[in-house]
């Protein structure tokens, strides 16, 4: 069985974790895109607003210029784009939590600021030693914020979408749905994916024993009778549905941010305007 990758838009990718090959391209493209857009904005302002600064205002604008192309623009863009940075676009790959989830802010201002230390400070040999190490090739900012890379390119999705029943909505949208163990939700995806396929015997001991697992982190939990392929069906449907809501809103925090670190720079360009 492969490994599944359960993304934020509701879809559900078969994925494996990325080689360090490519993620080392990707990370190469990242910097070089940074490098390039922080020396013109740096030149551009060096030439003008910062050239008319004293001292004390200069360095000012210059550190809140680093933060917001080392730390800000990385965060935002990988908030913005589910994990998706231009050098993953260009290798086909995607920064997904350990549990296949995708990543939201805080995730990616671990991964942002642990980077200014083992990707800009060390020339990035902290993080090529410590994805050579990993199984899974994560760098240290990966095992700090819980994430990891994996290829998306070519992956195929579910055959079998997910259905809330009727009678289980209700209960679904009020009820406390803890965040499941790394692999669990995948593992119920999966299962419900392939169960048509499945000979009846099989599929009735796979959801009944994937459902016992699940109901342990869920309360209140499911009316009684509820068939355990349709309590499975409603949790992860549930679950994808809040994973959009709290998605959108971190975009929406990430686009405020980022609009407040643009515009600190022209605040504070000249006191004695």
């Amino acid at each position: 069985m492969q490994d599944g990758i359960l993304i934020g838009e509701g879809v559900v990718l078969d994925a494996r974790p990325a080689s360090f090959a490519t993620r080392a391209v990707g990370a190469l493209l990242d910097a070089v895109v940074t490098v390039v857009l922080f020396s013109v904005t740096l030149g551009v302002l060096m030439g003008t607003t910062i050239d008319r600064l004293d001292v004390q205002w200069s360095n000012t604008v210059s550190i809140v210029f680093v933060v917001a192309f080392f730390v800000a623009l990385p965060v935002a863009v990988e908030t913005l784009s589910r994990g998706r940075s231009l050098g993953k676009l260009a290798t086909g790959l995607r920064v997904v939590r350990d549990d296949g989830g995708p990543v939201r802010f805080r995730h990616a201002l671990i991964r942002a600021l642990v980077g200014v230390f083992e990707l800009w400070l060390t020339f990035g040999a902290v993080a090529v030693i410590t994805s050579l190490a990993n199984a899974r090739g994560k760098r240290l900012g990966d095992l700090l914020a819980g994430t990891y890379a994996v290829r998306v390119r070519g992956a195929r999705g579910w055959e079998r979408p997910l259905v809330m029943a009727p009678d289980l909505a209700g209960w679904a949208h009020t009820a406390d749905i803890r965040r499941l163990p790394d692999g669990l939700a995948l593992r119920a995806r999966q299962v419900l994916d392939r169960a048509p396929r499945l000979a009846p015997s099989s599929r009735a001991r796979l959801t009944d024993e994937l459902a016992g697992q699940v109901e342990t982190y869920v309360a209140p939990g499911p009316p009684p009778g509820t068939p355990a392929e349709a309590f499975l069906h409603a949790v992860l449907h549930e679950r994808r549905d809040r994973e959009l809501v709290r998605g959108q809103a971190e975009r929406e925090r990430a686009v405020q941010q980022a609009d407040v670190l643009h515009r600190l720079p022209y605040a504070v360009a000249d006191p004695r305007d």
